[in-house]
């Protein structure tokens, strides 16, 4: 799949000769990705992150002796943009992907013993790969089974690159093609809301068709899940930092840029507490709100519209347990207010019982309640959907909140996102909200760094080596 990056051009394996020099701001995915792949052509690179850690919002913090995810992340196979990532940094075997596409979903309104349904894939070709779950999928009745299978095909043949798209919403399209409301929520949403974060009435239908089409019908493998079996900061924090200083990358934490501007002779003045940083390049991979206070006049004909481009929050609820509650390593919840389960006992370091992760998406109800509130909602829906959770007792309750989690992929935002590229020469642009044409997930972000690198190296007339070109292919 090509979102507009380039594929010609020199590629070469060998050595580039050094001279140019290009800072990045912003050591979150986009960030690292974008200094790995300068520093891989050649290119002197500096990277300047105003947080004590690298990984932006997918890190790792302790909680006494846990080792805890700020949030649940996860990854399909056809992210080949994140996997090769995880590759570069040494980092693939610690985030291993399904052998094959299994989502348990438990429904409460469905009698216990009942209760349990499951999403999988079989190993035939798309469409039929996902055939038997769906004929066999209880908690859809059986005109909904087959009114989804119609309106996938509806939806495999709506052509991506019509702009008329984002202006629809999702859940119109869906209604329109036979969809009713239980559909929606046992289905469409249920994947939806987890990877766009986003109920289907309030999801641009470009961005919804993107994923749907790719994940699920363009390749029978595609949508086998992977998640991290170690901290997510092991990833993306401690094998990123020793990535990019193989690559001889100078990367600098807990150092805020404060202004960025081209002097007269069109260099760039990337401004830090006690020093001003020269480049020949600079990459903005901050939060599109930061970006456009960095951003210097004349970059973007309306640099206005970054500020349109809404935020949404997710939630995660933390439980440990005294005892192990939960035998499968994730699933997914209906008739709840309980979205996605995930079991992160082992990649916490805990010893003793077991410690379960809420991941709540679309959470604006919920991501400013009191933590006491949020236990009186969250532990009986636990005790509803896992019966062993009624004898044990629970050790430590938290929550984590990240109230801008993601872009809003509101109808009308595809025209918001900028490209890589800026009107001001050597000034690109990266981060999952810009116009990368996937909604704000990890694979997004490591796609917009590829995509701001590679304008860069362009801009600088320096060769791409073959394994940017590799990363290119990928996205």
């Amino acid at each position: 799949m090509s979102h507009g990056t380039r594929t010609e051009g020199p590629r070469t394996d060998d050595p580039v000769p050094a001279g140019r020099h290009a800072v990045v701001v912003g050591g979150g995915l986009a960030g690292v990705t974008a200094a790995l792949a300068l520093a891989d052509a050649g290119v002197g690179v500096t990277l300047l992150e105003g947080r004590p850690r690298l990984g932006g919002l997918a890190f790792s913090f302790r909680r006494g002796d846990l080792t805890v995810d700020n949030g649940q992340h996860v990854y399909l196979r056809c992210c080949t943009a994140y996997r090769w990532f995880l590759d570069r940094i040494g980092g693939a075997a610690l985030a291993p992907l399904q052998d094959r596409l299994d989502v348990p979903v438990v429904d409460l309104e469905r009698p216990e013993g009942r209760r349990l349904g499951r999403l999988r894939r079989d190993a035939l070709p798309v469409p039929l790969h996902l055939g038997r779950s769906l004929a066999t999928y209880p908690h859809l009745p059986l005109a909904d089974r087959a009114a989804v299978g119609r309106a996938a095909l509806a939806l495999k043949g709506l052509d991506l690159t019509d702009p008329a798209l984002d202006d629809q919403d999702f859940g119109s399209w869906l209604a329109a093609h036979g969809q009713s409301a239980r559909a929606v929520e046992a289905l469409w949403d249920l994947v939806g809301v987890a990877t766009l974060n986003a109920v289907a009435g309030e999801t641009s239908l470009a961005l919804a068709a993107m994923v749907f089409r790719t994940g699920l019908l363009s390749d029978p493998s595609a949508a086998d899940i992977g998640w991290a079996r170690v901290p997510l900061g092991d990833l993306h924090d401690r094998l990123a930092r020793e990535a990019l200083d193989a690559a001889g990358v100078r990367t600098e934490v807990r150092t805020r840029v404060t202004s960025v501007s081209a002097d007269a002779d069109g260099a760039w003045l990337v401004r830090i507490p006690g020093e001003t940083v020269r480049a020949d390049a600079v990459v903005l991979a901050v939060p599109h709100r930061e970006a456009y206070d960095l951003l210097p006049e004349g970059a973007l004909d309306d640099p206005g519209r970054l500020l349109g481009i809404g935020t949404a929050p997710i939630l995660n609820v933390h439980v440990v347990y005294d005892r192990r509650v939960l035998a499968r390593p994730f699933f997914a919840a209906l008739g709840t207010p309980v979205q996605w389960v995930f079991d992160r006992t082992e990649a916490s370091g805990l010893k003793h019982g077991q410690y379960l992760a809420l991941s709540q998406s679309v959470a604006h109800a919920d991501i400013d309640e009191p933590v006491a509130a949020l236990r009186e909602r969250y532990l009986p829906e636990l005790e509803r959907l896992l019966p062993r959770t009624r004898d044990a007792r629970v050790e430590d309750f938290f929550v984590t909140r990240e109230r801008t989690a993601t872009f809003a992929p509101a109808p009308g935002v595809g025209r918001l996102r900028p490209g890589a590229r800026t009107k001001a020469p050597g000034l690109y642009l990266a981060g999952a909200w810009t116009a990368t044409g996937w909604p704000a997930t990890m694979e997004g972000a490591v796609r917009s760094g590829v995509g701001a690198a590679d304008a860069a190296l362009d801009a600088l007339g320096r060769p791409r080596p073959r394994h940017l070109f590799a990363i290119e292919e990928a996205a």
